[in-house]
């Protein structure tokens, strides 16, 4: 529910709402508001409880710059590392079909964290694709603030964007896949940044 902003930036939160919300008794919402906390997703103040944590500018630069380093890694070893069969199988992200009655963006931003999430699969490296799909997971309210700012029409460029890393991964071309994949995510950055700004919201 942060994730997918249904639970608001800086909204507080309350054990006893939470067990009640989630029909859970309050040890594992405890439990799930510790990992949250290491997670950075939440915040916890002394006699003031548990707060869903800020989107701030300055965490969306770190973080941002952080996935551009670790993704274009994983991109570099796909294209370098990953079997034929592997980057053959990565055609199915070239198009996305809509699930019908679902939310056109629930169903973009669930294809768009699994394409990016198979890059990092296929790169032969185990620790850098779990430490960079642990990043994209606690990125998704940023990512959605990005994708919401698209028109349902120019996500298309976004798909085609998608087409051209898998291109450069399924020809071996290591410094084009780092390029794209670094271009790719700058793009997602400055819309992240474009939303925020126009929020007001303020490191």
């Amino acid at each position: 529910d942060i994730l997918e902003c249904k639970l608001l930036p800086n909204s507080d939160l309350r054990e006893q709402l939470l067990a009640q919300r989630f029909i859970v008794s309050k040890s594992p919402v405890r439990e799930a508001l510790l990992r949250l906390e290491q997670e950075r997703l939440i915040t916890v103040a002394p006699r003031q409880g548990y707060r869903v944590a800020p989107l701030s500018l300055e965490d969306a630069c770190e973080t941002f710059e952080l996935r551009k380093v670790l993704e274009s890694a994983c991109a570099e070893a796909a294209a370098g590392n990953a079997s034929t069969q592997a980057v053959a199988d990565l055609n199915r992200f070239r198009t996305l079909d809509l699930v019908e009655g679902e939310d056109p963006t629930d169903t973009f931003i669930r294809y768009n964290r699994a394409f990016h999430s198979a890059i990092c699969m296929i790169s032969g490296n185990a620790r850098l694709a779990r430490i960079t799909i642990d990043l994209i997971d606690q990125m998704e309210r940023m990512i959605r603030l990005s994708v919401n700012s698209v028109p349902l029409a120019g996500r298309d460029a976004l798909l085609k964007e998608h087409g051209e890393i898998i291109d450069a991964i399924q020809a071996g071309g290591h410094r084009r896949a780092i390029r794209l994949t670094k271009q790719h995510i700058s793009g997602a950055e400055k819309r992240v940044i474009a939303g925020l700004t126009h929020a007001a919201v303020h490191a």
